[in-house]
This record gives structure tokens, sequence and C-alpha cells, in this order.
């Protein structure tokens, strides 16, 4: 049987930080490169929950995660190509995070993640 180092860590985080780091968990391990304003617009998202576009992008700008209510227009259109968000709607579209990612906002939220990696044995 092979010997693990196992690494135990317990951190108490902010709400903020808790969603994001669910955010940014998701994009590694799915090999989705995103910046940290990206990560920053999404973390706003998923705490403000379903939105309307136009309003959305008012306020990440006003938040200045992004320069102007067109840069958080393209972040948006990123994301949703790389999955990470959804659109619904004609005329004012609603934006969601992707219910598929899972990421919690509300309430407590406890994370229990457990990575593993394994050396291969040598004969």
């Amino acid at each position: 049987m092979a010997i693990v180092n196992q690494i135990d860590k317990k951190v108490k985080m902010n709400k903020w930080e808790i969603v994001k780091y669910q955010i940014l968990t998701h994009c590694y391990l799915n090999k989705i490169n995103v910046s940290e304003a990206d990560l920053n617009c999404l973390t706003l998202l998923a705490l403000e929950g379903d939105q309307e576009l136009t309003n959305f992008c008012a306020k990440a700008h006003t938040k200045d995660i992004f320069s102007s209510t067109q840069s958080v227009r393209n972040c948006l259109a990123k994301a949703e190509k790389k999955n990470l968000i959804k659109k619904e709607g004609k005329n004012k579209k609603k934006i969601f995070i992707n219910p598929d990612i899972k990421v919690f906002s509300q309430g407590n939220i406890l994370l229990d993640f457990k990575f593993l990696s394994v050396e291969t044995q040598e004969s």
C-alpha cells in the first residue's frame, strides 16, 4: 500500500473569498483560463444571483472590476463561451452562473475537497 503525505488545512473565509475559491477551483480543474478581473466578475454574479445583463454590467463597472460596461460585456461573452455562465431571454437578458458548476453562495458554506496525486511504482 502506498504511503500518502496528507495535508489538512482549515481556513475561515468570508463569503466573497469562498465563492471566488469555488469558481477558481472549477476553472483550474477544467483547465479554463480566467483573469483575476474575470474571476471577480463571476464572483460578483454568483453573490448577486440572477441579474439583468445591463444592470449587472453597470454594477460590475461601478465596483471597478472593469474600466467600462463594455469590458464587462466582453468578459461575460467569454464566460458564456467557456460555459461558466448562462443567458436567457431576448430583450433584457438574464445572466447567471451555470448551475452545472455548483457554486454555493448562500448560507453557511463548508468546502471539503480531497485531491490525490499517486506516483507510479518502479519495479
